[in-house]
């Protein structure tokens, strides 16, 4: 591996860069500083039968303790530039969706504002299609400049079949979203900042502050999933070092030194108790990765 890429981090724990602080390590990490560098790894990795893993801002996804074998990419250090065309923004797949919120707003652009509730990244939300308090990023997504089939080619939202939490991009992990294009409105700056403000306060008030990685499990039809799990009593489970947090039980929480086996045991626990005692089924909305 280090003769392919000379400059990685090799045997790199993963906990230190993942919201849960969960994972084993990588075989080999590196940080591209842009698209270029980024797909020119990709290319080299693919030469040479090596997989290839991409990793955001470490939000919405478990890595296993078990560790991941191959390459990993991870864009949230330096693939982060914002620029403006009037009022279409187009950001680099590592850029925050929160500071996308605040540089928007600050240029007096309206509609981007759910985005501070998404502490993840530009690529990892067009791969989910992230939203909050009732916004999507289908809503504002023009198109998104994707690495798929060994060239780079446009795809609009239309195309990358943006639905609840989904694109097509789930069915095509080997495709990397490099950068997207949203466009927004004219607005008043003062009052995007008191949105988003608000919007802030509503997370931390709402939210847990241990390390998590955000909405465990999707939004079942016509309901929340933190409620079912709340009436199916699993708010406060615990399974060693992971818990249903007593603030949400949508959140799993790892109290200090959790594993990805309890982990996902637990949500495996909840799954069950919510399908028994309610009759709903519950489908995970964090993505795993890794060998256990």
């Amino acid at each position: 591996m280090r003769n392919v890429f000379p400059h990685a981090k090799l045997d790199e724990p993963m906990r230190r860069y993942t919201a849960w602080k969960i994972g084993g390590p990588a075989d080999a990490l590196i940080e591209p500083k842009d698209s270029n560098e980024l797909v020119e790894a990709i290319h080299k990795a693919r030469e040479n039968d090596i997989p290839v893993t991409i990793l955001g801002g470490g939000t919405n996804v478990l890595i296993r303790d078990g560790g991941i074998r191959g390459l990993t990419i991870r864009l949230a250090k330096s693939m982060k530039n914002i620029a403006f065309d009037g009022n279409l923004m187009t950001a680099d797949a590592g850029a925050l969706y929160p500071v996308l919120a605040n540089t928007s707003a600050a240029r007096g652009l309206t509609g981007m504002e759910f985005a501070t509730g998404i502490p993840g990244t530009v690529g990892g939300a067009v791969f989910m299609n992230a939203g909050a308090y009732g916004t999507e990023t289908k809503e504002v997504l023009v198109r998104a400049e994707v690495f798929k089939d060994g060239e780079i080619v446009e795809m609009s939202g239309d195309h990358l079949e943006l639905s609840y939490r989904h694109s097509v991009l789930h069915e095509h992990p080997e495709w990397t979203v490099l950068r997207a294009s949203y466009e927004l409105s004219p607005g008043d700056p003062e009052e995007s900042k008191r949105t988003i403000k608000e919007f802030r306060s509503q997370r931390m008030t709402g939210s847990p502050s241990k390390p998590s990685c955000g909405s465990t499990f999707k939004r079942p039809p016509g309901d929340y999933p933190g409620r079912v799990i709340e009436a199916a009593g699993m708010k406060g489970k615990r399974l060693g070092n992971i818990e249903v947090s007593p603030v949400h039980a949508n959140y799993l929480v790892n109290l200090g030194g959790g594993s990805s086996e309890d982990a996902l045991e637990l949500m495996r626990v909840v799954k069950h108790a919510v399908r028994e005692k309610l009759g709903v089924e519950l489908e995970p909305e964090v993505r795993v990765v890794g060998e256990a």
